[in-house]
């Protein structure tokens, strides 16, 4: 059976979701948010061969999110039972991106529960859907990653995400209980997913990259007819030179400054700014998100120069291993452009 987390959501694992598509009568839930390894229907009854789930009048739409790189299915189905069901492919792994999911989860759970009741599971009903419902409590109700847990665990003791789940919910916590891909936290761990995705020998294509700053920007036409930007304008790099614009502010990924080498400075000649105090070490280089220009980082190899997109001037260098900053902080991945190849601007 099924937990009641709270009035219309239920939390549950694989049987308790087939025993729902298996009704023949009149069931209190009406929608099922499916969180496995497989978007597919049929992966019920592959995982039981006995499972008999209404097959008639079944309408299925696939959706790929290509600006945010989402599969998910719905489907709406029954003969004997009506019912919507929304399934997300997720694996109970550390590694996945669970923060990708959870704007489109929490749309679903709220619009179920305004039509009626949703059972969110997954295969034991412990980590993936724990860490889903975990997540609407804590922007549904203003709590924090432990408050909501707590309160989960009261109507669900078993429940229990991975670590890499709830490394992300605490990032979720810290972002405002939203998924801000502009804030620093979501960029430091999407390049993170990106060099584990590299590390388990993933192809990575530039479609995970970054937009190309470079680019020409898309007008928009306002309603007397004019046209405006559709980007404000914001601080950039361009290449020193052709000029062309290799890095927006935006693309830059912040980080705190290391010690670098200072247990060797007894030996270093200081130059530039006489006021300068010991351990102010001014990074020589940006650190950036991978961006679609970055032509050599697709051919697969773990390190290599980055390259101007029009007049090939090299720029910097990335490292999948890592790269430490002038400043003695390392970054992982790394995608480096040198201060000195480029020009400060505004685009």
């Amino acid at each position: 059976m099924p937990y009641l987390v709270r009035s219309g959501l239920w939390i549950g694992n694989i049987g308790d979701a087939a025993e729902e598509l298996e009704k023949k009568e009149t069931s209190e839930i009406t929608h099922i948010l499916s969180l496995v390894s497989s978007v597919s229907i049929s992966f019920f009854s592959e995982w039981r061969s006995d499972i008999l789930i209404p097959s008639q009048e079944i309408r299925k739409v696939y959706y790929k999110d290509d600006e945010h790189n989402l599969f998910y299915s719905l489907e709406n189905a029954g003969t004997h039972l009506q019912f919507i069901r929304m399934a997300v492919p997720l694996r109970d792994m550390d590694t996945q991106n669970l923060l990708q999911y959870l704007d489109l989860c929490f749309d679903f759970i709220h619009q179920c529960r305004k039509q009626g009741s949703v059972l969110v599971h997954c295969f034991a009903g412990v980590s993936r859907s724990a860490a889903i419902v975990t997540a609407y409590l804590m922007r549904s109700e203003n709590l924090t990653r432990e408050d909501a847990l707590e309160s989960l665990r009261k109507s669900c003791p078993s429940v229990g995400p991975n670590d890499g789940f709830l490394e992300q919910l605490k990032m979720y916590e810290d972002m405002g209980f939203m998924v801000d891909h502009a804030s620093p936290i979501y960029k430091r761990f999407r390049l993170k997913v990106l060099g584990d995705s590299y590390n388990r020998g993933e192809t990575i294509d530039n479609s995970k990259f970054g937009a190309d700053p470079g680019l020409p920007v898309v007008k928009v036409s306002n309603s007397d007819g004019t046209n405006e930007t559709a980007r404000a304008p914001t601080p950039a790099y361009r290449c020193k030179s052709c000029r062309r614009v290799v890095a927006l502010q935006d693309n830059v990924l912040e980080h705190v400054p290391g010690e670098g080498e200072t247990s060797f400075e007894w030996h270093k000649r200081r130059s530039g700014n006489p006021f300068r105090k010991p351990g102010d070490n001014d990074c020589s280089s940006i650190f950036v998100e991978p961006l679609r220009w970055m032509t050599t980082v697709e051919d697969g190899a773990l390190e290599g120069k980055l390259l101007c997109a029009h007049c090939e001037a090299r720029l910097g260098y990335f490292n999948w291993s890592g790269i430490q900053c002038s400043c003695g902080s390392w970054i992982t991945p790394g995608f480096q452009l040198h201060k000195s190849k480029m020009d400060d601007s505004t685009v």
